[in-house]
């Protein structure tokens, strides 16, 4: 995994401080589908991890990973499913339910 991520201390810029927290930083966004500003303080200031996730993106290093992780390299199998990503509470919408017209 390592010849794939930024912030090795030979790449020119600045470098990552710990590539592993920072993988389980994103991972635990996917898994809990909270916002960025809920990121714990264990995994860093979330404004820095999410300028890192950003500079990976369009790096296209998560990308990488996968191909070099996968057999086959096909993005079609590169989905979250959405039934184990939890809404945040802002998100989940009015209560419903049939109502008694006056």
């Amino acid at each position: 995994m390592e010849p794939h991520c930024l912030g090795k201390p030979t790449d020119p810029g600045r470098s990552g401080s710990d590539n592993r927290r920072f993988v389980e930083a994103v991972l635990w966004i996917v898994r809990t589908g909270s916002p960025w500003r809920d990121l714990p303080a264990f995994f860093g200031n979330w404004n820095t991890v999410f300028k890192r996730y950003r500079d990976w993106v369009k790096a296209d290093v998560f990308v990488r990973l996968f191909e070099a992780c996968s057999e086959e390299p096909d993005m079609e199998y590169a989905m979250v499913d959405a039934t184990i990503v939890k809404v945040h509470r802002h998100g989940q919408g009015a209560k419903g339910g049939l109502r008694a017209r006056p």
